[in-house]
C-alpha cells in the first residue's frame, strides 16, 4: 500500500483539527503541525487557506454522501426506517467526539460563509444536496403510504434538515445529545405522523 501523500495528510488531519477547533481557530500551523509536515507543504498544495477550506469541506462532504447513499438513498429500505437510520447515523458521528466537534457544514456556514463567497456558494449547493435526499426519502415514503398524500416533500425536507442543524448546535453548546435525541423523538412522533 503506498505512503500518503503529505496533500493527503493535511487534508485528513486538517479535517480533524478543523472539526475540533473551527475554521477561524485553526491556524495553518496547527494544521502542518498535526500533519507532521513542514509548513511549505501547505502552501506546495494550496493556494489559500480559503482553498483548503473548500478541500476538506470537499472530504466532509464525501463521507456525508457515503451515509446518505447508505440510508436516504436505499431504496431497498423502508423510508421512514431511512430517515430514521439516517438521523442515528449523525447522532453516532457526533457522538464520537462526545458532541464538542458539531457538524463541518453547519460550523462552516456559521464561520466561514461571511468570509469567504467561494465556501458560502459551496455551502448552498451542499445543503441543496442533502434536502434533495431527504426529499427522495420524504417522497418514497408518500409513494409507500407511511406519509400522507398531500405532503409537501421539498418543504418538510427543507425544514427537517434547518431543524437538524440547529438540534446539531445546540448538542454541540450543551456538549449533550438531549437536543438530538428531542429531535429525532418529536420528528418521528409529531412531524411524521
Amino acid at each position: 500500500m503506498p505512503k500518503p501523500s503529505n496533500r493527503e495528510i493535511i487534508l485528513t488531519e486538517g479535517l480533524r483539527v478543523v472539526l475540533e477547533r473551527g475554521f477561524c481557530g485553526a491556524s495553518v500551523r496547527d494544521v502542518v503541525h498535526a500533519a507532521g509536515v513542514p509548513q511549505g507543504s501547505f502552501t506546495n498544495h494550496f493556494a489559500s487557506k480559503e482553498a483548503f477550506g473548500l478541500e476538506i469541506l470537499g472530504l466532509y462532504f464525501a463521507q456525508v454522501g457515503d451515509g446518505i447513499r447508505k440510508t436516504l438513498r436505499n431504496d431497498a429500505l423502508p423510508p421512514l426506517d431511512r430517515l430514521r437510520a439516517w438521523v442515528d447515523l449523525q447522532i453516532r458521528f457526533l457522538k464520537k467526539a462526545e458532541m464538542r466537534n458539531g457538524c463541518l457544514i453547519g460550523n462552516f456556514s456559521i464561520e466561514a460563509a461571511d468570509h469567504s463567497e467561494a465556501i458560502r456558494r459551496r455551502l448552498v449547493e451542499i445543503f441543496d444536496e442533502i434536502q434533495e435526499s431527504v426529499a427522495h426519502c420524504l417522497r418514497a415514503a408518500v409513494k409507500a403510504r407511511e406519509l400522507r398524500r398531500a405532503t409537501n416533500c421539498d418543504e418538510l425536507a427543507s425544514f427537517l434538515y434547518s431543524s437538524l442543524q440547529g438540534a446539531i448546535l445546540q448538542a454541540k453548546a450543551e456538549r449533550s445529545a438531549i437536543p438530538l435525541e428531542r429531535f429525532k423523538k418529536v420528528l418521528f412522533s409529531a412531524v411524521l405522523r
